[in-house]
């Protein structure tokens, strides 16, 4: 978290003083009855995943950790991809020669705009809503990266993936990540006219590779 912030939310819990104690007890004693653990076995996780991942219109791929560089390159030529940003700690073996990949930190948003798209790592991925979660580590890169070029491309290890969102929430509480960004599939919106319209909050098309070992 940025200084500025913790100063900030310093300030707001000395303003409230006692209170915020009181509402944090309050919210303590709230009964959640929703499930909060997993139930699935690891092969049905990875199942449903991939299911919620198809219904939302994402591409996905299930591989072996071998795979993953020919994989990476199958799914952007597929795509008519030939040049990707990368974020800063995306592992190098990862990478095909067949690509070209760009670093992402200094580029701006106009370079983000003008990019074929974006390969990056995850922080989680949670199969009952077909989501990928960022915590925009050094190997998953800024928002911008994630929300600016047409194309994103998400790398997905299968311990990684998580059954419900409390253990989603938890597993981002314990990283210590102060801004999480969710993926549902390809972003789109019906707001206007209800016409179904895609790429307007984020990358008009998703591609995930499932690492299964």
């Amino acid at each position: 978290m940025s200084d500025a912030k913790t100063e900030i939310l310093e300030k707001i819990r000395r303003a409230l003083g006692p209170r915020a104690e009181s509402r944090a007890a309050e919210c303590a004693a709230v009964a959640r009855q929703y499930r909060q653990s997993a139930e699935l076995s690891r092969a049905a996780l990875l199942d449903l995943l991939e299911q919620r991942l198809r219904d939302y219109g994402a591409g996905v791929s299930r591989i072996a950790l071998a795979d993953l560089p020919a994989a990476i390159a199958r799914a952007s030529h597929a795509r008519g991809k030939t040049r990707l940003l990368i974020p800063a700690a995306l592992p190098s073996e990862w990478l095909p020669g067949s690509l070209e990949f760009v670093p992402a930190e200094p580029a701006g948003y106009d370079v983000l705009d003008r990019s074929d798209g974006a390969l990056t790592a995850c922080a989680a991925a949670i199969a009952a809503t077909g989501s990928i979660v960022l915590g925009h580590s050094a190997a998953e890169g800024r928002r911008a990266l994630t929300l600016v070029p047409d194309y994103h491309l998400c790398i997905v290890f299968a311990d990684q993936v998580v059954e419900t969102v409390p253990e989603a929430m938890r597993l981002m509480h314990a990283a210590g990540a102060a801004l999480m960004t969710t993926i549902a599939g390809p972003s789109a919106t019906a707001d206007i006219e209800m016409t179904r319209v895609q790429g307007v909050h984020g990358p008009r098309t998703l591609d995930v590779i499932l690492v299964e070992s």
